[in-house]
This record gives C-alpha cells, sequence and structure tokens, in this order.
C-alpha cells in the first residue's frame, strides 16, 4: 500500500506541506507534539486545509484522545477521521475537549477564526510547533511558500574505498538570491544522524561541491554509506536542488555519474535492468522519510507481471537498504526490465551493477507515472509536429563502444508501445530506421546498434539515435516515451547507461507544456546546460545533440563557455552542429592545456544556445581505464 500522501503534480507542481512535514529536523518536533497531545487530550481536531491524513501518514496520533474532528470546507463534511465523521466547524461550540489542533501551518488567523466558538480555556495547538527556526526561511509569512523548501536528497558514500563527489552551481543567485546557505544533514545506513552543517556558498555561478572524502575527513567522520539532504537557504527561481552526483573510486574500475534525485516520492519507479549474465545489480533503497519503510512495503516485479515479489524486511526512517534484486528475482536476466513497487517512500533511487570483471556502475531508474492515458490526438499531431516526440541519446564511437537501446515502459497506463529507431551520424544525416514495432508491455527488446549498422558507414564515426513512435505499428502513445541506453568499452570492459524521456524539440508550436522551457512557459528554444569538469583528475567528454520536431534552424550557434570554480569566464568557443546532427568533445581538446589549467580544478562549461534547444550528455573519462555518461541538466 502506498502511502497517502500528496507529493508532486504534473498540473501544480510540488508539494511543500510534504517536504514541511518530512524534514529532518521536523521529525523531533512532531513527537513532541504528539507526546504533548497525548497529555493534553481529549483533542478536537481542526483541518482546514485537509491535511491532516498526510501529516498522520507520517506521525500516526497513537495514544491521542480525539474528541472530534472538524472541518471548513463544507464539501468535506461527513468524511471520516479516527472513526470521527467530519463536523462542520461551527459544532466547536458544542463538543467538549481540553485542547485543540489546528492541522495547519501559520494557524494564527485560523486559530482567530474559530477562537470565539470554543467554550472555556482548552489549550491550543498547531503544526507550527514543526516550524523550522525563521533564519532558514525565505519566506516567513508563508511557511509554505515552495522557496521555503529547496531541498533534495542524494546517495553519499565514503566507504571501503569508494567516494561520492556531488556537484552543481549557484544558478539561484542569477534569480536575485543574496547570502545563500546550505543546510545538510548526513544521515547513515540506519538513518542516524552522522553530521549537520551550515555552510555558506560561493557567490553566484560558482561552483558547489560536496565531496564525501573532504567531508569526512574534515568532520572526522567514520566511514558511512547513507544519504545527504541537503537544503538551500535564501534560494530563488529554483525550489529543487539540480546536480551531477560522481562515483569514484581508489580503485579505477570504479566510475560513474548520475543525475539529481527528483525530489518528490512515486509510487513505482521503472526501468531498472535485470542483470546480465555474471552482474549483480543493486538497488539502492533509502527511505526518504521519518517512519520507517515496514516490511513489503516495497517490492519488485518484472515490468508486465503482476507478480510483486516483495521486500520482507524494514527499512527505518531515513535508513537505507542494500537490494540485491536476484534476492527477490533470482531468474530476471538482462534485457528483461524490473518494475519498482516504492510506495512513495522514497524519491528517485540509485542502482549500482558490478560486472563479472569487477568494474562498477551507478545510474538511476525514472518515475513511473499514474496519472496518464493515451492521447488520440498524437498520431495526428505529426501534421503540425513532425517527430512529435523525440527521445535522443548518443551513438558512441562504433570502433571502441557497443551501443545499445532498451525502450523501456515508464506510464501505468500504457498497455503497447509503437516505437523505431532513427540514427544519425554526426551531419545530421539519417542513416538507418529501425522499428521495434508495437511492443507489449512485457517485451524488453534490447537492441544492438553495432550489429544494426554492421551494413552500413558511419562516416563521422558516431551520431546519435533517436527514440520516436511508430503510428504505423501502432497508435497508443502518451507522450511520456522512455529508453535505457547502455554502452561498453570494448577496450576496458567498463560500460555506463543513462536513461531518460522523450521530448518535442525545436518548433515554435506548443502542446501539452512542450517543448519545455527551463524557465517560463514553452516553448523552450534555447539552451542553457552544464557540465561539471573533472579536471585535474579525470578528462570531461560531452556530447550535445540537436534534434528538431520540426524543419528548424540549419544549424544551431553554440557557446562553449568554459568558467572557473569562482564562477569567473576563461575560455569561449562557439561550435555549430547541425540540425538533426550532433557533437562529442572533451574539454581537454576543446580548450586546451592552458585554458583548462586556468580554470583550476571544479570548473564547469555552461553550453549557451540563444536559436535552439539541444540536448547534452556528459561523463568522464579516467584514460582507457574507465568512463561515465548521464544526461545533463539546465536552470
Amino acid at each position: 500500500m502506498s502511502l497517502k500522501i500528496n507529493t508532486f503534480s504534473n498540473q501544480s507542481g510540488g508539494n511543500a506541506f510534504y517536504k514541511a512535514v518530512t524534514h529532518p529536523l521536523a521529525a523531533d518536533k512532531a513527537q513532541n507534539l504528539l507526546a504533548t497531545l497525548h497529555k493534553a487530550g481529549p483533542v478536537a481536531i481542526y483541518d482546514p486545509n485537509n491535511q491532516l491524513e498526510s501529516f498522520v501518514e507520517f506521525f500516526p496520533l497513537k495514544g491521542v484522545e480525539v474528541a472530534g474532528y472538524f472541518v471548513q470546507d463544507i464539501e468535506q463534511i461527513g468524511r471520516e477521521f479516527a472513526g470521527h465523521k467530519a463536523q462542520p466547524v461551527t459544532n466547536l461550540k458544542d463538543s467538549a475537549f481540553r485542547a485543540v489542533l489546528v492541522a495547519s501551518f501559520d494557524a494564527a488567523r485560523l486559530t482567530d477564526h474559530i477562537r470565539h466558538l470554543v467554550k472555556g480555556s482548552p489549550q491550543w495547538f498547531s503544526l507550527d510547533a514543526l516550524r523550522l527556526p525563521d533564519d532558514m526561511l525565505v519566506n516567513r509569512n508563508n511557511y509554505l511558500a515552495n522557496l521555503n523548501f529547496a531541498t533534495n536528497y542524494a546517495f553519499f558514500r565514503e566507504q571501503g574505498g569508494h567516494h561520492t563527489r556531488i556537484v552543481t552551481a549557484n544558478y539561484w543567485s542569477g534569480y536575485g538570491s543574496k547570502d545563500l546557505r546550505a543546510f545538510c544533514y548526513l544521515m547513515d545506513e540506519q538513518g542516524k544522524k552522522l553530521a549537520e552543517w551550515t555552510e555558506p556558498l560561493p557567490p553566484a555561478n560558482a561552483s558547489i561541491i560536496f565531496d564525501s572524502a573532504e567531508i569526512r575527513t574534515r568532520l572526522k567522520l567514520p566511514e558511512f554509506v547513507g544519504q545527504l539532504f541537503i537544503h538551500i537557504l535564501g534560494a530563488a527561481g529554483h525550489d529543487v536542488v539540480k546536480y551531477a552526483l560522481d562515483t569514484y573510486g581508489d580503485e579505477k574500475t570504479v566510475l560513474s555519474c548520475t543525475h539529481d534525485a527528483n525530489a518528490w516520492p512515486s509510487d513505482q519507479f521503472a526501468g531498472l535492468p535485470a542483470p546480465a549474465e555474471g552482474e549483480m545489480v543493486v538497488l539502492w533503497v533509502q527511505n526518504s522519510h521519518p517512519l520507517p519503510i515496514p516490511a513489503k512495503g516495497v517490492g519488485l516485479n518484472l515490468m508486465g507481471s503482476d507478480k510483486i515479489a516483495w521486500l520482507d524486511k524494514e527499512t527505518p526512517p531515513y535508513g537505507t537498504y542494500k537490494l540485491n534484486v536476484a534476492e527477490l528475482l533470482p531468474d530476471a536476466r538482462w534485457p528483461q526490465q524490473v518494475e519498482i513497487q516504492a510506495g512513495k517512500y522514497f524519491v528517485r533511487p540509485r542502482y549500482e551493477i558490478t560486472s563479472a570483471n569487477g568494474h562498477m556502475r551507478i545510474s538511476h531508474p525514472n518515475v513511473e507515472r499514474n496519472d496518464l492515458k493515451p492521447d488520440p490526438k498524437l498520431p495526428e499531431l505529426g501534421k503540425l509536429l513532425g517527430k512529435i516526440h523525440i527521445l535522443p541519446a548518443p551513438l558512441l564511437p562504433l570502433d571502441r563502444f557497443t551501443n545499445w537501446v532498451l525502450p523501456t515502459p515508464m506510464s501505468t497506463g500504457l498497455k503497447n508501445l509503437p516505437v523505431k529507431a532513427l540514427i544519425h551520424n554526426a551531419r545530421g544525416a539519417l542513416i538507418k530506421e529501425h522499428s521495434f514495432g508495437n511492443l507489449k508491455r512485457s517485451d524488453s527488446m534490447a537492441v544492438n546498434l553495432n550489429e544494426l549498422l554492421k551494413d552500413h558507414k558511419v562516416e563521422t564515426g558516431y551520431g546519435h539515435v533517436e527514440l520516436v513512435y511508430d503510428f504505423e505499428a501502432g497508435q497508443e502513445a502518451d507522450g511520456w516515451l522512455h529508453g535505457l541506453f547502455r554502452y561498453e568499452d570494448k577496450r576496458s570492459g567498463h560500460a555506463a547507461e543513462t536513461s531518460f524521456g522523450s521530448h518535442i524539440f525545436n518548433t515554435v508550436l506548443t502542446y501539452k507544456n512542450e517543448p519545455q522551457s527551463y524557465a517560463g512557459k514553452p516553448p523552450g528554444l534555447t539552451t542553457r546546460l552544464f557540465l561539471r569538469t573533472g579536471a585535474p583528475q579525470y578528462d570531461t567528454k560531452c556530447h550535445l545533440i540537436y534534434s528538431a520536431s520540426d524543419a528548424w534552424h540549419a544549424t544551431s550557434d553554440t557557446a562553449l563557455i568554459l568558467t572557473s570554480s569562482k564562477g569567473q569566464e576563461i575560455a569561449r568557443r562557439n561550435v555549430r552542429i547541425p540540425c538533426n546532427g550532433s557533437l562529442l568533445w572533451r574539454v581537454s581538446q576543446m580548450f586546451g592545456e592552458d585554458d583548462v589549467k586556468a580554470a583550476g580544478q571544479h570548473a564547469y562549461v555552461i553550453i549557451r544556445d540563444t536559436t535552439c534547444r539541444l540536448f547534452g550528455y556528459h561523463g568522464l573519462v579516467s584514460g582507457d581505464d574507465a568512463f561515465s555518461l548521464d544526461h545533463m541538466f539546465g536552470f
């Protein structure tokens, strides 16, 4: 059973109430409130904003004597809570109680509205007892303002020679933020607090780094594996903490990068690959809440199967559990894919693959939507929008890498997936088209692009692949087309993989919030991507793809801006990418040794284009030993 909480809606965005009551600093305060209510009862509960149900999912009112349940909205009268039917709040005058709980934040005004209805002198309580200190708030007058909770979680490990590094930049200052700080709360595998600290953030556009090795040394901590909760204080513009997460090791066989955690829990996640022969696939289950994940609260099933194998172990509040997929699905094998029954207990998780050769990499599954149905208009929109939804991904040099593509269902309402692959060289020429057909939900069809292209010459050596709907094969489409892309290095045996969803690209026409924009309303027709560099330890590569749903500019007009960790521009290069083409490049080759040295450690590159929307992939390169790859983020 999923938690009965509201987290994120594609119509209304994120729910700050959820973030407010699950904040690590709110947990002890909530327990103190419950203990006080237990002593003060019987308690009349006034639920003016219909938030009580979500609150008690995390903090059950065990032992609290409830005298009555009262609401403000007439349409809510009659709903039940703890055996009490909701009454109009005007009935307070006829009820007997010793205390009143106003189940809301910013409760002073709400309390004043009803104080005259109450006989005697009861004790008054509210969820304001959970409030963070005022100096952590952007908007003190509206506690549930989204910018008060610019937060996210990150997988964080400093154990056995394995390290993690979170990299982002101070993009909030570009929206007017001043005196930014980061509140950090580090939790171990059991969910216990290892450390809590607040540190000032650097000036506008400067690099922000959280490195597990540095933090362990600075704070004199033991080895750990768990999660780091990050709360940006003073944020403007964005209430989600976007970052790149690198995992690296003392051994050269450990290297990967992945995207931010997507700060909202989900009922299901999908796109988790089953292990290939000789592999071990681990799902890092990291509880995002101040209550345990109960036994059989998390489960796995093969995509398209209703046979769910449940994890029969409890995970403590904010705890971490290393779930070997074979523990629940011993017969699952690549290219089968696994659906995660998450119950809204955690944000987008990480999975880690150990290959037979000992190489290790981390990636992430994606949120599986349960609010989508097939859109009957999509098959007809090609007349206006051309290719409509496009999911672009790199085709790495065929002589060095084996390229795999696996379409992945990503909405619970999808029964069939008509999809095809369009393969372009770097110049934008279409060199191969391959139809997967009308895939059933239970189908897991991975295609080796090298084999597909063995009779074709790719003159540029690399290019990109686009997954698009194949309406000749079927008509079912929901606009949430996803795929997993796996890359295997023939020399080192190292591998990397990434997964993402489709968008409408580079057309001035709009449809259902597409083409998406990083800021403002669609259409999003410009690019601002963040590329962290790994200098001096690693080189950095980037694969930029210029996809277009319909005809657009013949070439991009793209600036690559090498920026120091302090936010200062060091060098700039301008490149032009053909429409439907791509550019694969390395920082060391694009800028040269002197510029890279001048930029220094923790430098980054801003990819800026005001003429078109580019899609990007980034990664680190450790000589011939290992590499990493994932999609980029922008702001």
